[in-house]
């Protein structure tokens, strides 16, 4: 046990550079002369908030004349479908339920906030409109009171005598 003596420390070797003594320009310097590989790159957006690339720098969209935004659903439209829901004695909350939709859904395409979506537009049409087809503005009644053929309208008359 005579071997380890407790009061003597040996050093192996030195401490190295720190990270910011072996990035600086004479560290560099030093290991380029030595002969050393000494590899750079520029870390971009580096200790920034930046998570995804922008497209357009700042310059460029200050130059944009054109306003871009998204076409809203028109007052009319709103006003249909307000009609269509109050006709049928329906609650915005209701038509919601129905058409299986939040009710603010339905209060924005009633103000004309909504940004247009066919799927949307389509289930609150069959909700609101009659099934009957007496009811449609292009279903006209035949006119035909007894046996034979029946005339589908004046085009359908041309077709048959062309």
């Amino acid at each position: 046990m005579a071997e380890s003596d407790w009061d003597t420390v040996t050093v192996l070797r030195k401490k190295g550079p720190t990270a910011a003594q072996a990035k600086s320009k004479q560290a560099i310097l030093a290991a380029q002369r030595r002969g050393e590989d000494v590899e750079t790159s520029k870390k971009w957006a580096a200790g920034q908030n930046k998570q995804h690339s922008i497209t357009k720098n700042t310059a460029k969209l200050d130059r944009e004349t054109e306003e871009l935004h998204h076409d809203r659903v028109t007052l009319e439209v709103g006003k249909v479908i307000q009609q269509g829901r109050q006709s049928k004695g329906l609650t915005q909350k209701d038509l919601a339920t129905k058409i299986n939709e939040k009710p603010q859904v339905i209060a924005d395409y009633e103000s004309g906030r909504a940004i247009p979506n066919n799927q949307v537009l389509g289930k609150i049409e069959r909700a609101i409109v009659p099934v009957s087809p007496c009811c449609w503005p292009w279903f006209s009644e035949p006119e035909h009171s007894g046996p034979g053929p029946i005339s589908m309208g004046p085009e359908a008359s041309s077709a048959e005598d062309s």
